[in-house]
């Protein structure tokens, strides 16, 4: 399973070197979501970030950005639905609910939450039962293109996998205690934890 790195939504004190840091120990792709952040403060985050990780990460707001600091993609949500003229970029997008999932096959991926109660959050519960995850799973409705979001931490994972999905992103289980100690090295401890455990499950 894939495993994507979802950011805090507020610019955290170094946050550019704990990023840096993520890439060295392997992160595939990490998703840069600032909703609250101007333009000038999220080119100022990218240009502390080494310029050979730029290929890696995903924009959630201001995709001007993206060209200019030539991103691996965009992420379609609500606040941007549109994306951006330029070509070659990853395309990805957020679901809530069965119906957004069906042009699905024409993104990278989609991410398809929440799956269970989120981390982040507090009070936003999953949206699923299992019993329609099984059947969405089986009907071909989740699959490998379709990433489970909301509530992923490691015990969560082999469930995800179990449903079907594609990959998994994770967002408070990795930065909540960050947050409060700003340890680099417990991030990575734990970042190595989730992918490991993505490693695990290989999706066809």
């Amino acid at each position: 399973m894939e495993l994507i790195v979802i950011t805090l939504e507020k610019i955290l004190e170094d946050e550019a070197l704990a990023i840096n840091r993520l890439f060295s120990e392997g992160l595939e792709t990490l998703h840069l979501r600032k909703p609250h952040s101007s333009l000038e403060d999220l080119r100022l985050l990218l240009m502390d970030i080494d310029v050979a990780h730029h290929q890696r990460i995903v924009l959630h707001d201001h995709f001007r950005l993206a060209e200019e600091f030539n991103l691996k993609g965009v992420h379609l949500n609500r606040r941007n639905p549109t994306p951006p003229a330029k070509r070659g970029l990853s395309m990805s997008k957020s679901c809530h609910t069965w119906s957004e999932l069906e042009d699905s096959e024409a993104y990278n991926y989609v991410f398809l939450s929440p799956i269970f109660n989120s981390i982040s959050k507090a009070g936003y519960a999953r949206a699923f039962t299992e019993e329609e995850l099984i059947k969405a799973r089986n009907n071909g409705t989740i699959h490998r293109k379709v990433y489970a979001l909301g509530g992923i931490s490691l015990k969560e994972i082999k469930q995800a996998a179990t449903f079907g999905f594609g990959g998994v992103a994770v967002l408070g289980s990795l930065w909540q205690r960050y947050e409060e100690d700003k340890n680099e090295d417990t991030l990575l401890q734990q970042f190595n934890e989730l992918k490991r455990e993505c490693n695990k499950y290989n999706v066809l």
